[in-house]
């Protein structure tokens, strides 16, 4: 039977959050995040999928995407906010703990939970996204990682990054998307959607200033640097952007980690290999 999605707003942490869910209300529920420059419908592979296999799921737009609030000050968008809406949406959510899963920024922000409020989760599943602790290590130990993330230098320019990507018609960003994925990834249709979260009032300014908010803390470890909940990563081994040395690092500061290299993968593991990625979640989740 298919199961519809659900199209919610929840308040957290002093903003709301739109928030797709679908599943069972009475399943456990895994939250989803995303990274840049997506918004839900990244994980449309995932929702259905877990859905029907009885999970409860949310998939929300994080601040300043899409449909959530847009705070107007690049501080809004410090770690510390993000981390707390999610902490906030999990108490909202009216289940003790979750399956926490997130990928690309939508992945730092869930190692960053999970060390902060292991109290809320049952696990852990990060796809592409390094710890900070294994960022800091790999920028000073291996300069070349700096050069992958060069463009993170270019959105520290106020006003510019997306200024261009709008008078481009958002070509910028299509074309960075089908450079650094497998061809056919993104279809025409899902381009569409997207230029459309993009296209927002204030939609790229507040997805750019998660990099300005946060560009020093991005490499620097936090305190507890520790991840004790159980925990998987599931790393597209050809991503353009982050180093595949920066899984099997990561997975040092867990205290019950594993990994999976998909060789053939880049950093849009979850849309290339979707089939293989909702098992490798589904598998793990329900592993006593």
């Amino acid at each position: 039977m298919e199961i519809t999605e659900e199209h919610k707003y929840v308040k957290t942490n002093g903003i709301k959050l739109h928030v797709v869910q679908q599943g069972p209300e009475e399943g456990q529920l895994i939250i989803l995040l995303h990274g840049f420059p997506e918004y839900w419908y990244g994980w449309r592979d995932q929702i259905s999928n877990l859905a029907n296999k009885g999970f409860r799921v949310w998939a929300p737009d994080q601040r300043g995407y899409n449909l959530s609030d847009k705070p107007e000050k690049v501080s809004d968008y410090r770690m510390d906010h993000l981390v707390e809406d999610i902490a906030g949406l999990i108490k909202a959510s009216g289940k003790e703990k979750v399956f926490l899963v997130g990928h690309d920024w939508g992945g730092i922000v869930a190692w960053r939970v999970a060390r902060e409020h292991p109290d809320l989760l049952h696990k852990l599943v990060i796809l592409n996204a390094p710890h900070g602790a294994a960022m800091s290590r790999q920028i000073l130990q291996h300069p070349v990682q700096i050069l992958r993330s060069s463009y993170i230098l270019f959105f520290q320019l106020r006003g510019i990054p997306e200024r261009l990507f709008e008078l481009s018609d958002w070509k910028v960003a299509v074309k960075a998307l089908r450079n650094s994925s497998k061809e056919g990834t993104f279809s025409e249709n899902d381009l569409q959607k997207y230029r459309a979260a993009w296209s927002r009032p204030g939609a790229m300014r507040s997805m750019i200033n998660w990099y300005r908010a946060n560009v020093r803390s991005l490499s620097g470890p936090t305190i507890p640097s520790r991840v004790t909940v159980p925990t998987l990563v599931i790393w597209g081994a050809k991503d353009q952007f982050l180093g595949h040395e920066l899984a099997s690092k990561s997975l040092e500061f867990c205290d019950e980690g594993r990994g999976v290299l998909l060789g053939e993968a880049t950093h849009w593991v979850h849309h290339e290999e979707p089939k293989h990625v909702n098992k490798l979640i589904a598998d793990f989740i329900n592993e006593m």
